[in-house]
């Protein structure tokens, strides 16, 4: 800490002197010195402002500093950055504009708010802040709308759980459905199977019937083979004569049989 005669008029440095300090201006949280007090004290709209002496300022400093420190640090820190002083002249804010809804120094509202009609001093509009109908406003509606996130947290929530209920619904219907047609498939794939499997049986043995004939019919036909063959070597010529009109028919009769296979 400083000692007490170390501290220092903190608006004297804007016309390139240092000034010893003798009060601390609790609102605009600046040093001053008797001159810059008086002008302070006469001024309409810092004439309301608390001020202690620096030695006030440090016996409190070593409790009530802290105590500021522990509350800026709870402040949001949106809130942090606000200022008492106008950074564009440096000087305290001693109006406010509600057409532009600003706070003002002197200068501001010698350069930029002179068309404005409502300036006020920002005392008037700091007292009455935290009760006003504003405040309150905004407190039911961030009530409000913290209720309405609460609702839509549950609805959302309770459509995850809805969603996957359907979900396991439909899953349970689609294998329902695919066990009914496995089923389906299956029962109509065994009758075509038996189907397949009793023509396959049936022409086989038709087959195997005709394999049998045409063994007999091969056997037949190589007998009459080995007697045409006798025929022509032993018989007489009217015999051969006689035999070829059988063999003749017994061949043609066995050809008719014979067409239509193997095509």
């Amino acid at each position: 800490m400083a000692a007490i005669d170390k501290y220092f008029c903190s608006l004297c440095p804007d016309v390139g002197t240092f000034t010893e300090a003798v009060t601390w201006c609790t609102e605009c949280a600046v040093f001053l010195c008797r001159d810059c007090e008086k002008h302070h004290q006469g001024s309409g709209m810092l004439k309301t402002h608390k001020t202690i002496s620096k030695n006030d300022y440090h016996t409190l400093s070593s409790t009530f500093i802290p105590h500021l420190v522990y509350l800026y640090r709870n402040i949001p820190e949106c809130m942090q950055k606000v200022s008492s002083q106008c950074r564009d002249h440096e000087k305290t804010f001693e109006l406010y504009c509600s057409f532009h809804a600003c706070p003002c120094c002197r200068q501001c509202v010698t350069y930029k708010h002179q068309k404005c009609h409502e300036i006020k001093p920002i005392a008037d509009i700091l007292m009455p802040v935290k009760l006003s109908a504003s405040v309150k406003k905004i407190d039911k509606n961030l009530k409000i709308l913290h209720e309405n996130i609460d609702k839509i947290t549950e609805y959302l929530k309770g459509r995850i759980i809805s969603n996957y209920d359907q979900k396991t619904k439909a899953i349970e219907e689609i294998q329902a459905m695919r066990k009914s047609i496995d089923e389906y498939l299956n029962k109509l794939e065994e009758k075509y199977l038996d189907d397949l499997e009793s023509k396959h049986s049936k022409l086989k043995s038709q087959i195997n019937t005709l394999l049998v004939q045409m063994k007999q019919q091969a056997d037949h036909i190589a007998q009459l083979k080995n007697e045409f063959s006798k025929m022509t070597q032993y018989g007489t010529e009217l015999q051969l004569l006689i035999g070829l009109q059988g063999l003749e028919k017994t061949t043609c009769e066995a050809a008719k049989k014979h067409r239509g296979f193997g095509k």
